[in-house]
């Protein structure tokens, strides 16, 4: 599924025709840093932390909504949101492919690649500093919700990218996956509002240094004349399949 993921936006990218960038003095909403944009995942991260380390929440919230979980699933995974983190990438790769959006595809790349790195990095170093234990006892990584994190991420980049409406699609799909999560007793639900936070302040984060990276890479003056063609493959090996993209630039 991740192979399909990168193919699609590969594809997407060039594929699709040689846009004209915006100029560097000129931001557009997404890329305009205010504080006011800190207080959702701000919110959501905090509070997550708070009901992490509430021994009256987890008594009276986390614990009860686990058994519940395992009332109603009677303890059988149904891991279909292993692959459902992923559908906002999708819609965001189908986005690029038609010419939405507000910006090139040069520029989605850059916010889309800023944001995971700077995501995972929040993730990875809460999730190895919190060490909160997960409700199925697999491992202390629960807090926060890594898939979650994914979900969230790709819904809000999708909003910022291509407006309120392709972004309810990808937030509902994001709402689905980190119910799962709960669902298939993996996380608690304080997890979910940690990872909900993240996510949605790692892709402000990859449009905030938009800018910055535009100057670096001089999108503005390179863009137009930079013409890329695409041909996926696809060949056997003597372990399996292998799939990949052919790219061409020029110049």
């Amino acid at each position: 599924m991740k192979r399909l993921l990168v193919l699609l936006a590969f594809i997407a990218v060039f594929l699709q025709p040689s846009r004209a960038q915006r100029r560097d003095s000129v931001y557009t909403a997404s890329e305009q840093f205010k504080w006011t944009k800190l207080i959702a995942p701000g919110a959501l991260v905090g509070t997550g932390a708070i009901c992490t380390l509430s021994p009256w929440y987890r008594a009276h919230v986390n614990e009860p909504v686990r058994d519940w979980a395992l009332r109603v699933s009677g303890g059988i995974e149904r891991p279909f949101d292993n692959y459902l983190q992923y559908a906002g990438y999708a819609e965001y790769a189908l986005g690029m492919a038609i010419g939405a959006g507000e910006h090139g595809p040069w520029e989605q790349l850059l916010a889309v690649g800023t944001a995971i790195l700077a995501t995972s990095a929040m993730s990875w170093t809460v999730k190895h500093t919190a060490g909160v234990m997960r409700p199925n006892g697999a491992n202390t990584e629960s807090f926060p919700s890594g898939h979650t994190v994914t979900a969230f991420l790709a819904a809000e980049l999708v909003r910022l990218e291509f407006g309120p409406w392709w972004g309810l699609a990808a937030y509902t799909v994001a709402g689905v996956t980190a119910f799962m999560r709960v669902y298939n007793n993996w996380h608690w639900t304080s997890d979910l509002l940690g990872g909900a936070g993240i996510g949605i302040l790692g892709a402000n984060i990859g449009y905030w240094l938009l800018p910055l990276e535009r100057k670096w890479f001089h999108l503005d003056s390179k863009a137009a004349q930079v013409h890329a063609s695409a041909l996926p493959y696809a060949a056997p090996t003597p372990v399996g399949s292998c799939y990949g993209v052919s790219l061409a630039l020029n110049f």
